[in-house]
């Protein structure tokens, strides 16, 4: 089975090689910057052109002969309209799996970001699917500021510490819930949870326990069978 993942930054692509490595998937990966960056910066790219590059995006990567597109840029996904698109094949939205544990969430939790321009898509995309699914969320949004260069840097373990620190600052005996809402958030707060033991939920996580799930009850599914 071959998997066509689109991501708005390089840096993804570790993430979700490491996070499929143990299935029976062949990976391919696309990667363009350059929306999500006009999207924030360019204020005459309106809206209307950014769908219809998503659209022109998803068309192109179906066709070359892929099972199955997953999208790992919640603002790719919030502009991406299937009933707008002439193919087919199954999509994977990133973000549905780590909405749906948080939904599963009663008590009150903070979703940690360290880049700002990721906010408003994620967070509308995540009371859209809360509405849905007729859940009533307790959420406090922290914006980790002015670490999010680093990574662009190249600077990865100063990120990770930077949010690792962050994290042990408003840890408060369990009385709340954290998350991790992008995948370069994945490997600080992989490490950290050792150390408070305490789980903190990330979307790679709930990725692949989605696709777990996807492999061991749909017999028709895209993902074909693990080895």
């Amino acid at each position: 089975m071959k998997l066509a993942c689109l991501h708005a930054h390089h840096s993804n692509i570790d993430y979700i090689e490491s996070a499929l490595a143990h299935f029976n998937i062949e990976l391919m990966h696309f990667v363009d910057p350059g929306l999500m960056n006009r999207v924030t910066n360019d204020h005459n790219f309106s809206q209307l052109k950014a769908r219809k590059k998503v659209k022109e995006q998803i068309e192109w990567i179906a066709s070359c002969n892929v099972d199955a597109i997953l999208i790992t840029c919640t603002n790719y996904i919030a502009l991406l309209n299937e009933e707008d698109l002439s193919c087919s094949i199954p999509i994977i939205k990133i973000d549905e799996p780590y909405f749906e544990a948080i939904c599963q969430i009663e008590k009150r939790q903070v979703i940690l970001f360290t880049n700002p321009a990721t906010v408003e898509g994620t967070m509308q995309r995540l009371k859209d699917y809360a509405e849905t699914k007729q859940k009533s969320l307790n959420i406090e949004v922290m914006v980790i500021e002015g670490i999010f260069e680093l990574l662009m840097q190249g600077l990865n373990e100063v990120y990770n510490q930077m949010i690792s620190s962050y994290i042990r600052k408003i840890i408060d005996d369990g009385k709340k819930e954290i998350s991790v809402a992008q995948l370069s958030m994945v490997n600080a707060s992989k490490q950290l949870e050792g150390e408070i033991l305490k789980t903190i939920i990330n979307p790679l996580d709930t990725l692949s326990s989605t696709i777990v799930n996807l492999l061991h009850n749909e017999k028709n599914n895209p993902l074909g069978e693990n080895n």
